[in-house]
Protein backbone atom coordinates (compact mmCIF):
# COMPACT_ATOMS: atom_id res chain seq x y z
CA UNK A 1 0.00 0.00 0.00
CA UNK A 2 1.35 3.29 -1.15
CA UNK A 3 1.05 6.13 1.71
CA UNK A 4 1.02 9.82 1.42
CA UNK A 5 1.60 11.96 4.64
CA UNK A 6 -0.10 15.26 3.19
CA UNK A 7 -0.63 18.50 5.25
CA UNK A 8 -4.46 19.07 5.91
CA UNK A 9 -5.87 21.74 4.29
CA UNK A 10 -9.00 23.39 3.87
CA UNK A 11 -9.51 21.57 0.15
CA UNK A 12 -9.59 18.13 1.92
CA UNK A 13 -12.96 19.13 3.68
CA UNK A 14 -14.99 16.65 1.74
CA UNK A 15 -13.17 13.85 2.06
CA UNK A 16 -12.25 14.60 5.86
CA UNK A 17 -15.70 14.50 6.39
CA UNK A 18 -16.93 11.62 4.96
CA UNK A 19 -13.44 10.02 6.53
CA UNK A 20 -14.60 11.01 10.29
CA UNK A 21 -17.96 10.19 9.76
CA UNK A 22 -17.58 6.51 8.45
CA UNK A 23 -15.13 5.91 11.81
CA UNK A 24 -17.03 7.98 14.30
CA UNK A 25 -17.30 5.15 16.34
CA UNK A 26 -14.69 3.25 15.70
CA UNK A 27 -12.59 6.57 17.01
CA UNK A 28 -15.21 7.34 19.99
CA UNK A 29 -14.14 4.06 20.94
CA UNK A 30 -10.80 5.11 22.28
CA UNK A 31 -10.97 8.69 22.53
CA UNK A 32 -12.69 11.36 23.70
CA UNK A 33 -15.86 11.99 21.05
CA UNK A 34 -15.52 15.35 19.42
CA UNK A 35 -18.63 17.52 19.84
CA UNK A 36 -21.31 16.84 17.81
CA UNK A 37 -21.12 19.82 16.07
CA UNK A 38 -17.99 18.67 14.27
CA UNK A 39 -19.89 16.84 11.60
CA UNK A 40 -20.93 18.95 9.36
CA UNK A 41 -19.12 20.46 5.92
CA UNK A 42 -18.56 24.03 8.01
CA UNK A 43 -17.21 23.50 11.21
CA UNK A 44 -14.49 20.73 9.24
CA UNK A 45 -13.52 23.19 6.81
CA UNK A 46 -12.99 25.83 9.74
CA UNK A 47 -11.16 23.22 12.03
CA UNK A 48 -8.68 22.91 8.41
CA UNK A 49 -8.46 26.58 8.06
CA UNK A 50 -7.42 27.03 11.89
CA UNK A 51 -4.95 23.79 11.22
CA UNK A 52 -3.25 25.93 8.15
CA UNK A 53 -2.68 28.97 10.12
CA UNK A 54 -1.41 26.61 13.38
CA UNK A 55 0.98 24.91 10.72
CA UNK A 56 2.37 28.95 9.67
CA UNK A 57 2.48 30.28 13.25
CA UNK A 58 4.44 26.78 14.21
CA UNK A 59 1.72 26.04 16.89
CA UNK A 60 0.89 22.23 15.13
CA UNK A 61 1.38 20.38 12.24
CA UNK A 62 -1.83 18.03 10.98
CA UNK A 63 -1.29 15.82 8.25
CA UNK A 64 -3.55 13.75 6.09
CA UNK A 65 -3.02 9.89 5.67
CA UNK A 66 -3.31 9.08 1.87
CA UNK A 67 -3.83 5.91 0.09
CA UNK A 68 -4.21 6.44 -3.70
CA UNK A 69 -5.89 9.55 -3.31
CA UNK A 70 -8.45 8.47 -0.36
CA UNK A 71 -7.99 9.58 3.57
CA UNK A 72 -7.46 6.66 5.28
CA UNK A 73 -6.03 8.36 8.48
CA UNK A 74 -4.78 11.42 10.30
CA UNK A 75 -1.47 12.24 12.06
CA UNK A 76 -0.89 15.50 14.35
CA UNK A 77 2.01 17.32 15.99
CA UNK A 78 0.19 19.60 18.18
CA UNK A 79 1.70 21.03 21.74
CA UNK A 80 4.40 22.64 19.96
CA UNK A 81 7.09 24.00 22.47
CA UNK A 82 10.11 25.29 20.62
CA UNK A 83 12.13 27.12 22.97
CA UNK A 84 14.35 25.07 25.49
CA UNK A 85 12.48 21.88 24.21
CA UNK A 86 12.06 21.62 20.34
CA UNK A 87 9.37 18.56 21.00
CA UNK A 88 5.88 18.45 19.90
CA UNK A 89 3.10 15.81 20.81
CA UNK A 90 2.14 12.79 18.41
CA UNK A 91 -1.34 11.74 17.80
CA UNK A 92 -3.02 9.59 15.05
CA UNK A 93 -5.97 8.03 13.97
CA UNK A 94 -6.27 5.56 11.46
CA UNK A 95 -9.51 4.25 9.80
CA UNK A 96 -11.36 1.03 11.22
CA UNK A 97 -11.18 -0.78 7.71
CA UNK A 98 -7.01 -0.28 7.80
CA UNK A 99 -6.49 -0.92 11.25
CA UNK A 100 -4.15 -4.34 12.46
CA UNK A 101 -2.32 -3.97 9.04
CA UNK A 102 0.74 -1.79 10.18
CA UNK A 103 -0.68 1.52 8.38
CA UNK A 104 -0.40 2.84 11.76
CA UNK A 105 3.05 2.02 12.33
CA UNK A 106 3.76 3.34 8.92
CA UNK A 107 2.38 6.93 9.12
CA UNK A 108 4.10 7.21 12.66
CA UNK A 109 6.87 5.94 10.95
CA UNK A 110 6.54 8.65 8.33
CA UNK A 111 5.75 11.36 10.21
CA UNK A 112 8.85 10.83 12.75
CA UNK A 113 10.86 11.69 9.68
CA UNK A 114 9.03 14.69 8.98
CA UNK A 115 9.48 15.69 12.73
CA UNK A 116 13.01 15.00 13.00
CA UNK A 117 13.88 16.15 9.65
CA UNK A 118 12.22 19.26 8.14
CA UNK A 119 10.52 20.14 11.41
CA UNK A 120 14.03 19.99 13.14
CA UNK A 121 12.03 18.59 16.73
CA UNK A 122 14.24 16.86 19.33
CA UNK A 123 11.76 14.94 21.06
CA UNK A 124 7.91 13.68 20.93
CA UNK A 125 6.06 12.86 23.30
CA UNK A 126 2.64 10.43 23.08
CA UNK A 127 0.89 8.69 25.04
CA UNK A 128 -1.77 5.49 24.84
CA UNK A 129 -4.24 4.15 27.43
CA UNK A 130 -2.45 0.24 28.37
CA UNK A 131 -5.54 -1.07 27.39
CA UNK A 132 -4.93 -0.17 23.36
CA UNK A 133 -2.13 -2.82 22.88
CA UNK A 134 -2.12 -2.05 19.42
CA UNK A 135 -1.14 1.58 19.82
CA UNK A 136 1.26 1.23 22.60
CA UNK A 137 2.74 -1.66 19.69
CA UNK A 138 2.97 1.44 17.37
CA UNK A 139 4.91 3.46 19.17
CA UNK A 140 7.21 0.86 20.52
CA UNK A 141 8.35 -0.02 17.46
CA UNK A 142 9.12 3.42 16.45
CA UNK A 143 11.36 4.02 18.83
CA UNK A 144 9.43 5.41 21.53
CA UNK A 145 10.27 4.58 25.42
CA UNK A 146 7.59 4.77 27.83
CA UNK A 147 9.01 6.50 30.81
CA UNK A 148 5.77 7.25 33.03
CA UNK A 149 2.22 6.86 33.74
CA UNK A 150 -0.48 9.10 34.36
CA UNK A 151 -3.19 7.24 36.90
CA UNK A 152 -7.08 8.23 36.49
CA UNK A 153 -6.13 11.26 34.01
CA UNK A 154 -8.81 10.90 31.41
CA UNK A 155 -12.57 10.37 31.67
CA UNK A 156 -13.95 8.34 28.60
CA UNK A 157 -17.75 7.31 28.95
CA UNK A 158 -18.45 7.17 32.38
CA UNK A 159 -14.84 5.21 33.46
CA UNK A 160 -11.47 6.49 34.67
CA UNK A 161 -8.52 5.43 32.48
CA UNK A 162 -4.61 5.89 33.31
CA UNK A 163 -2.09 6.51 30.48
CA UNK A 164 1.18 5.18 29.34
CA UNK A 165 3.36 8.51 28.86
CA UNK A 166 6.06 7.91 25.58
CA UNK A 167 8.92 9.82 24.41
CA UNK A 168 11.11 9.39 21.86
CA UNK A 169 14.54 11.43 20.70
CA UNK A 170 15.96 12.37 17.42
CA UNK A 171 18.88 10.81 18.05
CA UNK A 172 17.34 7.69 19.23
CA UNK A 173 18.35 4.31 17.56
Amino acid sequence: MDLVLAPAVVGDADDLLAFESANRAWFEHWVVPRDPSYYSIDMVRASLAIAQRERDLDLSHQYLLKSGGEIIGRVNLTGVQRVAFNKASLGYRIGQNHAGRGVASRAVALLLDEAFGKLDFWRMEANSRPENAASVRVLERNGFRAYGRATRSMQHQGAWYDQILFERHRDAA
